[in-house]
């Protein structure tokens, strides 16, 4: 069977210091697999490794296979990045920002041949609400616009995976709720499946169908999300009862 990712014994190391340290893991078509654990645990190197940008050992296969054997364009039309903060120093538009995504479909050393191009973008304008600063300069967006409209630029790519660092780690309440639904629709359509870093184990619950619960870059527990997060296996890797700490944190939003 092909896994739409799949990591065997992935070892990142940074001279003497292990970030990611023997792991493994699968994600399947449907799945959001969470990367949850601790500051330090290596959830976003790992995002990396994936992604083919720090250099590690073990096998990365992307559908069945070696990640290392797609060139750059070939691996950009299957798998999407979105960081958690944007370097944005040029008066774009939210369309030519979307419109970026599609440069991995381009034919072309200087773009065009993209058939499909000028869809794409209208569609991902569409499913991020964006579609009415379309012609608004990026440099006058608020954190959680930007946000979007990167989304938006990695739904025109039209990878079937995302990894996703922390994507909603420094926006407002409701950029959270929007980002998270978003994606939530974005992968309810059929071949697609989604990897994310959360610190937030509240939003991991809420939207996660999987984890995989990290610590000193190694994995403590794997699987389907409820069977991760445990009262015993968040106490092993926080050193805390995350569970008493959550609760007693709802109380205090429970009407007198």
């Amino acid at each position: 069977m092909k896994h739409m990712l799949k990591g065997n014994s992935v070892t990142v190391r940074y001279g003497s210091h292990t970030a990611v340290d023997d792991l493994s893991f699968t994600l399947e078509q449907g799945q959001w697999l969470m990367l949850v654990g601790p500051n330090g645990a290596g959830k976003s190197t790992l995002i990396e490794a994936i992604a083919q940008g720090v250099p590690y050992t073990g096998r990365i296969e992307l559908e069945g296979r070696d990640a290392r054997a797609y060139k750059p364009a070939q691996l950009a039309r299957k798998v999407g990045v979105l960081s958690q903060r944007h370097s944005v120093n040029y008066a774009y538009t939210v369309e030519e920002v979307v419109q970026l995504g599609r440069y991995a479909h381009t034919r072309r050393l200087f773009g065009g041949g993209d058939d499909e191009g000028e869809e794409r973008v209208e569609q991902a304008l569409e499913r991020t609400g964006l579609n009415g600063m379309r012609r608004a300069s990026v440099l006058t967006l608020s954190g959680g616009e930007l946000q979007r409209v990167f989304l938006a630029q990695l739904f025109a790519q039209a990878p079937q995976v995302l990894l996703l660092d922390e994507p909603a780690n420094h926006l407002d309440l409701v950029y959270q709720k929007q980002i998270f639904s978003i994606i939530r629709e974005w992968l309810a359509q059929p071949g697609r499946a989604v990897l994310s870093v959360v610190h937030d184990l509240s939003l991991a619950r809420a939207y996660g169908t999987h984890a995989v619960l990290m610590h000193h870059g190694r994995c403590v527990s794997q699987g389907p999300l409820d069977g991760v997060l445990t009262p015993e296996n968040l106490q092993q890797v926080y050193g805390m009862d995350v569970y008493g700490w959550m609760q007693s944190l709802l109380k205090k939003w429970q009407a007198p």
